[in-house]
């Protein structure tokens, strides 16, 4: 064999030492992602259901936080539900999250991909309940005052485009910067047509306040422990460890065959 045929087999050797690398690198990320999302927010069963049931009964007996209200188009019993995706979608996916929760950040990193392809299409639609555990477990107000402000971009029917900025500029959980309307107004302007005067009134006035403190409390009525919780017609997939974007999305497709 001549000498450069041979360096040409090593080459080839060599790029496809790399190209394995590189496939090995992309799944051991991947993994990362899926392994990250299975940690959740937990709620200390022994002191902190106190803590959030006292702050419920403070917030909602305030004449400050005042009745509650519903923001636009919000669905599911007692209104506390924010939709996204067609009503005519067959397979449901309900989501307890908290805008402070790392643990959700890492569920939104790892499926949004999915969840956006999925609601597009209109073969899933995706209701969240948002609750306020980081506020109870760590203290501060940046859970409440990030939701509210969530529900003020779903009067402006910008909900999904805030929700995921909302996530990909999440402070660390032990930094109560969301307890700052002025940041969340920051935030808004990321989204096209959502920094307006009608917008800033909602998220100063706190207008969806005693919405998010009723959705906090049918958290803690429901029994979970945890953020994010996450049900696909009513079982818990978070649970499954071994649950993936692919495998979702397989349960989506069979579920809309069915």
């Amino acid at each position: 064999m001549s000498e450069k045929n041979r360096d040409g087999k090593r080459t080839a050797r060599e790029r496809l030492a790399v190209e394995r690398e590189k496939q090995k690198a992309a799944e051991r990320r991947r993994r990362t992602l899926i392994v990250a999302a299975s940690v959740v927010c937990v709620l200390g069963l022994a002191t902190v259901v106190g803590v959030l049931a006292a702050n419920h009964g403070k917030d909602s007996g305030s004449s400050k936080a005042g009745p509650v209200v519903a923001p636009s188009g919000a669905t599911g019993k007692d209104s506390l539900a924010i939709q996204v995706g067609k009503d005519s979608a067959k397979p449901t996916l309900t989501v307890w999250e908290d805008f402070r929760c790392p643990a959700c950040q890492a569920f939104e990193t790892a499926y949004r991909p999915t969840l956006h392809e999925l609601t597009d299409s209109g073969q899933l639609k995706v209701q969240y309940h948002l609750v306020t555990l980081i506020d109870g477990n760590l203290g501060g107000t940046g859970s409440k005052r990030a939701a509210n402000a969530a529900a003020c971009a779903q009067d402006a029917g910008k909900f999904r485009d805030f929700h995921d900025v909302l996530y990909e500029n999440q402070p660390k959980e032990t930094d109560d910067a969301y307890a700052s309307n002025a940041k969340l107004i920051e935030l808004a302007g990321k989204v096209s047509g959502l920094d307006t005067p009608a917008f800033k009134k909602c998220v100063n006035s706190s207008a969806h306040d005693s919405w998010v403190m009723k959705s906090a409390a049918a958290f803690q009525a429901g029994g979970f422990t945890g953020t994010p919780t996450v049900l696909f017609d009513g079982k818990n997939i978070y649970a499954d460890q071994t649950m993936t974007p692919a495998k979702l999305k397989q349960l989506v497709q069979a579920a809309n065959k069915g």
